[in-house]
């Protein structure tokens, strides 16, 4: 794809994670499936703990606001004690996760459970945040002309936080001088990306946006922030139009800051 120059009014580089600075198959092979595979063992061992009962009290709730939906699968309260008891609720809990996740779901009740398994997976080494090899040299680099460098993620950000602390590459949280989820905004709605640029304190032109999904491009570009679309393995194919449109890079380390010359 070549080297693509990086405009000169650009102060900052937002950086999405799943296909840009993360494999896909990261997040759908390994964060997913943990989840899937481990959390009744987790709600076993982590039962007492107050944390786990908000997380359970949270994925009540929404349980309850989803009773309308198709497969909705209700949460009981526990209304006597006894191992039995406690299986069933427990059970209860872990397939409305599992039905959450069947739907791609991203209640802030089923996220927030997945964020605290997470840091406990990542925290006793059974999960790495994988990173492209080329992301930290490239990362390093801006830093080094003066650039600042932002994450923009439809994770948590404890979630990110977690999978640069513990990544492949070791603790590279140093390298980012902040962080964005959709607390700020849905990444398709270009409100977001002025929101981010008022946080940031600079105007939406002086900011880079690297993504692997053209919606999200779009609404970036709505808002008159540039673009570049990371092509990565894995990642959805492009349409001609998209290809055609869009500056393409398959590397970090093809983007050309003219500062750093």
């Amino acid at each position: 794809m070549g080297v693509l120059p990086v405009p000169a009014e650009v102060r900052a580089i937002l950086l999405d994670i799943e296909g840009t600075t993360t494999p896909i198959a990261f997040v759908q092979e390994t964060l997913f499936p943990y989840i899937t595979n481990n959390v009744k063992e987790y709600l076993r061992t982590h039962w007492e703990e107050e944390e786990c009962q908000r997380d359970v009290g949270l994925l009540r709730k929404q349980a309850q606001e989803d009773s309308s939906m198709d497969g909705a699968v209700p949460i009981p309260l526990e209304s006597g004690s006894g191992e039995e008891e406690l299986e069933r609720v427990i059970q209860a809990v872990v397939d409305n996760v599992h039905w959450q996740m069947s739907l791609d779901r991203k209640t802030t009740a089923l996220k927030q459970l997945q964020g605290h398994m997470w840091r406990a997976a990542y925290a006793t080494g059974h999960v790495k945040g994988e990173i492209f090899e080329d992301v930290v040299p490239a990362i390093r680099k801006w830093r080094e002309a003066g650039m600042k460098v932002y994450i923009y993620s439809s994770g948590s950000i404890e979630a990110q936080k977690l999978l640069f602390g513990y990544s492949t590459e070791g603790d590279i949280l140093e390298l980012f001088d902040g962080h964005f989820d959709t607390k700020i905004g849905p990444k398709v709605e270009s409100e977001s990306y002025r929101r981010i640029a008022a946080s940031i304190g600079c105007a939406t032109n002086n900011i880079l946006f690297l993504t692997d999904v053209p919606r999200e491009a779009n609404a970036a570009e709505e808002a008159d922030t540039h673009v570049a679309v990371v092509i990565r393995p894995g990642n959805a194919g492009l349409t001609d139009d998209e290809k055609s449109y869009y500056s393409l890079i398959s590397s970090f380390t093809e983007l050309f800051l003219p500062s750093s010359t």
